[in-house]
């Protein structure tokens, strides 16, 4: 049975940092590309970026891109993806979902919504 399981959320004050993990067991994970997505309050989940298992193939979303707050790794040997969120703000506010999807075509999977397993997500509160 696949399990792709979140942790690492919780309340914080604007500016501070989180790193947030996804964990997944029952896969074989390095055939696996993993992003993550959020929905913050009333909104529609959103791509936060992805990233594939080979050097270079993280992406992120062109926003979060541009801020540069944001760092997603991956660490094999442990089957998990990091999402290291620094300097942040109330908007980013929300629950954060991991998914997992085969590695063949990943990146248009990923804009498509299309993961193949998801975890339950981790809930991030950002507020003073």
């Amino acid at each position: 049975q696949v399990q792709l399981v979140e942790s690492g959320g919780g309340l914080v004050q604007p500016g501070e940092s989180l790193r947030l993990s996804c964990t997944a067991s029952g896969l074989s994970f390095g055939d696996y590309a993993i992003a993550w997505y959020r929905r913050a309050p009333g909104k529609e989940r959103e791509g936060v970026g992805c990233v594939g298992n080979a050097p270079h193939s993280t992406y992120y979303a062109r926003s979060l891109e541009l801020e540069g707050r944001f760092t997603i790794s991956r660490d094999n040997a442990k089957n998990t993806v990091y999402l290291q969120m620094n300097s942040l703000k109330p908007e980013d506010t929300g629950v954060y979902y991991c998914g997992a999807v085969e590695h063949l075509g990943y990146l248009a999977k990923y804009y498509d919504f299309s993961m193949d397993y998801w975890g339950k997500g981790t809930r991030v509160n950002v507020s003073s």
